[in-house]
């Protein structure tokens, strides 16, 4: 979604803003634009497009501004042009606004304020918000003029406001979208997202919604929209600034592949004692009561998130007895969910921030659910608003198709799948151990899953020029079968559909023919025989048969075009494993084809509206 960067202090405003915007990027954008004060000035750079194109139209050009705010926009109001570009301004010029989110009474907003005589030249739902405020500077300071114009809006939205009246100072305020706040030396700065603030602070303020801050070149006042003032902590950050650099990559999404088998060990780090046999689960000490009550679960996610919790079916309801029920946030409070305070509801979510989800976890607790959350950004929206939170500890993701936030997620629901079950007495110390002991073996395994990443490559040259792609998979191998097609369309724009290969003979088995490759997830499991029978379906009908097996598995390999041998490893611990050769698949098919690996086209890394 759309990015916010602003800053006050005493360096040079525009390559602070544009190192910002460069940062935000993995966020998804169309367009970016800056706005800054320079010598009692209002300045305003647009551009259509990736950020070097903003640069190219900023080169050359003597700019000492040392206050400003910008923005990288996803399209939701209004087509990419750059006229709808960040940051928009009121009638005169004096006021800019970048914003986040999406304004659900724009129009109403700005047929009012157009017969009270402003002009608008946008198409967007965001240049409301800037002749409100000019409306309301007529009688008011900054502060208070943003207040009284955000009163007037409903909506989602994070913002930041810059008026050429007031050279000193920087408002930002948000409502179901996040905006955090970086206290400097000197200097402070607000953003969508930690990673932009990193090279400058890691010291934070998270605002809460209906939050309003004030940055100065004194400090920050953060207030009510009433405008009373609040009191916050202030939270430091442990990502270090070159976890969220390449570091020699080609691309993030090489670097957080490569980085799996760290993040699970960073997600099991002081969780678990293997010689007591038992889980510790640090921020989800208050739910510790309502774990030993619940008699179901509710897993809600989007996206790659809720193919983690399809998983967590699995190993939920494996340790735990009880039943779980899955849940795409944006359909959860479309119907009427039967939760209640004996079902415990798990969040899920990379960011923390995405509005779905969000909303699917303030909808539970209004329904009296226990709520717990999975989550891999510190401070974000549904941390602090679930009962419990199980960060993953993955580090920052930059690229936008998630890998290394899939697997540490995989890893913390295996950690709370047996916490629930020794909390209700499923499983005993001995039985938690034989569980950690595959849990711990872990990472190595997963370095191991890597070493095929040239073998995966060849395949990917081989068919990189296919039109369709077909994943299958069984049981808790389903699961990541959709996450294998989903990672392959993200990022190469190849249509590719998962399927449980049970149900492959009920319609897809009608695509199958020679120009078609089908992935197949064909561990020694339980469900062995089976999907060796659907591989000799696709076999009958010509199609070519890439199939992912358990090391040494010569029978499998005998029965297939190509056969990727992945560690041997228990059942619940093999889908994280499974998923590295397919996330390198789309990665080497995408890189083959030319294709924007990390900022695919149309995609936000977090998705901030409904």
């Amino acid at each position: 979604m759309c990015g916010i960067i602003g800053y006050v202090g005493p360096k040079a405003v525009v390559p602070v803003l544009q190192d910002g915007l460069k940062r935000l990027e993995y966020r998804g954008y169309d367009s970016a634009g800056l706005a800054f004060l320079q010598e009692g000035r209002l300045l305003v750079q647009r551009s259509v497009g990736k950020i070097r194109d903003l640069e190219n139209a900023l080169w050359g050009k003597d700019y000492r501004g040392n206050i400003g705010l910008g923005h990288t926009r996803w399209a939701t109001h209004g087509r990419p042009t750059e006229e709808n570009a960040h940051p928009h301004t009121d009638c005169r010029g004096e006021v800019v606004v970048v914003h986040n989110g999406i304004i659900e009474n724009y129009l109403a907003l700005k047929q009012k304020l157009k017969a009270e005589g402003h002009t608008f030249r946008s198409e967007t739902d965001t240049e409301v918000i800037a002749h409100l405020i000019e409306k309301y500077l007529r009688e008011a300071d900054l502060p208070t003029a943003v207040r009284r114009a955000l009163k007037e809006v409903t909506g989602a939205y994070s913002i930041g406001v810059l008026w050429q009246g007031d050279s000193d100072r920087i408002v930002g305020a948000r409502v179901s979208s996040p905006l955090v706040v970086g206290l400097g030396e000197g200097e402070f700065l607000i953003a969508s997202d930690i990673q932009a603030l990193l090279p400058h602070t890691r010291n934070v303020l998270f605002l809460d919604d209906g939050e309003v801050a004030v940055l100065g070149r004194d400090g920050v006042e953060v207030t009510t929209l009433d405008g009373e003032p609040v009191s916050k902590s202030v939270e430091r950050v442990a990502w270090s600034p070159i976890l969220a650099e390449k570091g020699g990559y080609k691309h993030f999404m090489l670097k957080e592949i490569y980085e799996q088998p760290r993040a699970m060990r960073d997600t099991l780090l002081g969780r678990y004692s293997l010689e007591q046999g038992r889980i510790f689960l640090e921020g989800m000490e208050t739910l510790e009561e309502a774990l030993g009550q619940v008699t179901r679960v509710t897993l809600v996610a989007c996206g790659t998130s809720w193919h983690a919790a399809l998983v967590g079916k699995f190993l939920l309801e494996e340790t735990t007895g009880l039943p779980v029920e899955v849940d795409y946030g944006s359909e959860f409070r479309y119907r009427n969910p039967l939760v209640d305070a004996r079902t415990l509801f798990v969040a899920i979510s990379q960011s923390g921030e995405t509005l779905d989800t969000l909303v699917a976890l303030r909808e539970a607790r209004k329904r009296g659910c226990p709520a717990a959350a999975i989550v891999n950004v510190v401070g974000s929206s549904i941390s602090r608003e679930a009962d419990g939170v199980l960060y993953t500890h993955a580090g920052p993701e930059i690229g936008v198709a998630s890998t290394k936030a899939f697997t540490s997620q995989l890893t913390a629901l295996y950690l709370l799948a047996l916490h629930l079950g020794q909390r209700r007495g499923a499983l005993d110390g001995d039985g938690v151990r034989e569980h950690l002991a595959d849990l711990i073996r872990l990472p190595q395994q997963a370095e191991a899953a890597l070493r095929l990443d040239t073998e995966v490559d060849a395949l990917a040259q081989r068919y990189a020029g296919c039109r369709d792609f077909l994943y299958l998979g069984r049981g808790i191998h389903y699961p990541v079968a959709l996450e294998g097609a989903l990672k392959l369309k993200e990022i190469s724009y190849i249509h590719a559909e998962g399927y449980a290969a049970g149900e492959m003979k009920h319609g897809p088995i009608a695509l199958i023919d020679e120009q078609m490759p089908v992935v197949v997830l064909a561990p020694k499991d339980k469900v062995y025989e089976k999907i060796l029978a659907n591989i000799q379906e696709v076999k009958a009908r010509g199609g070519i048969v890439i199939a992912l097996g358990t090391d040494g598995d010569r029978e499998l390999a005998d029965k297939v075009d190509h056969c990727l041998m992945v560690p041997r490893s228990s059942r619940l611990t093999s889908p994280a494993l499974m998923t590295i050769p397919l996330q390198l698949l789309a990665y080497h098919i995408a890189v083959r084809k030319g294709c924007d690996v990390d900022q695919p086209r149309n995609l936000a890394k977090s998705v901030t509206v409904e």
